[in-house]
């Protein structure tokens, strides 16, 4: 991924924060010679030895699973909070530009089953249900019902090689413009709009 310097974002913690909070990612890689993406949720992982993982599952009848290579990686993409930025924001004559929040993942891949499936599972819909009035689990439903519908899916986990995170926040801007965005934004609406103004107030430049 295209990072300037300026944009780039190394915090660790907060980059796992950001794949936990958008963890409906894009997994991409190579199908018949061409590129293939599968939008998912997945589950981010760590060890107590810092080891990273990301785990998930897809349909069976996906060919994508098929062309998994241990020796090759694979891409998955988390969009962030993004928004448009208008020239008419500035103090001065600039053009219109796009503030956005992005990591890109790579990694290998591994297929799991049997009960390392069932707990990948387990993991994932406990991250979604957390905040259900009614929650469920993997483990309250009818085990035959889920050993069945496991049957049609294909797990796997990514083993993660490297995090590229790209915060693209008006950091290029001085501290009059940079806050002169953030009011406009603040106006809006649009919650992409306010999340990427208070991201922004994080950021705000020395002069």
């Amino acid at each position: 991924m295209y990072s300037p310097k300026n944009y780039r974002n190394d915090n660790t913690e907060e980059i796992y924060e950001f794949v936990r909070q958008n963890s409906f990612g894009i997994m991409v890689s190579q199908v018949d010679n061409r590129p293939w993406a599968t939008h998912i949720p997945l589950y981010l992982n760590v060890d107590d030895k810092g080891k990273t993982t990301l785990s998930g599952h897809i349909s069976k009848v996906n060919p994508q699973w098929k062309e998994f290579n241990a020796e090759e990686e694979v891409l998955v993409i988390f969009q962030g909070a993004h928004t448009y930025i208008s020239p008419s924001w500035y103090d001065h004559e600039n053009v219109p530009t796009w503030n956005y929040l992005a990591v890109h993942v790579y990694g290998t891949v591994k297929l799991i089953e049997g009960d390392e499936l069932y707990d990948s599972l387990s993991k994932l819909v406990d991250k979604y249900e957390v905040n259900s009035q009614n929650p469920v689990s993997v483990h309250s439903m009818s085990q035959e019902m889920v050993r069945k519908e496991m049957k049609g899916i294909i797990g796997f986990e990514i083993e993660i090689k490297e995090i590229q995170a790209t915060y693209k926040l008006s950091q290029n801007r001085n501290k009059h413009n940079h806050s002169l965005i953030i009011d406009q934004l603040e106006k809006k609406s649009d919650e992409n709009a306010c999340q990427i103004a208070q991201e922004m107030r994080k950021r705000v430049p020395e002069k």
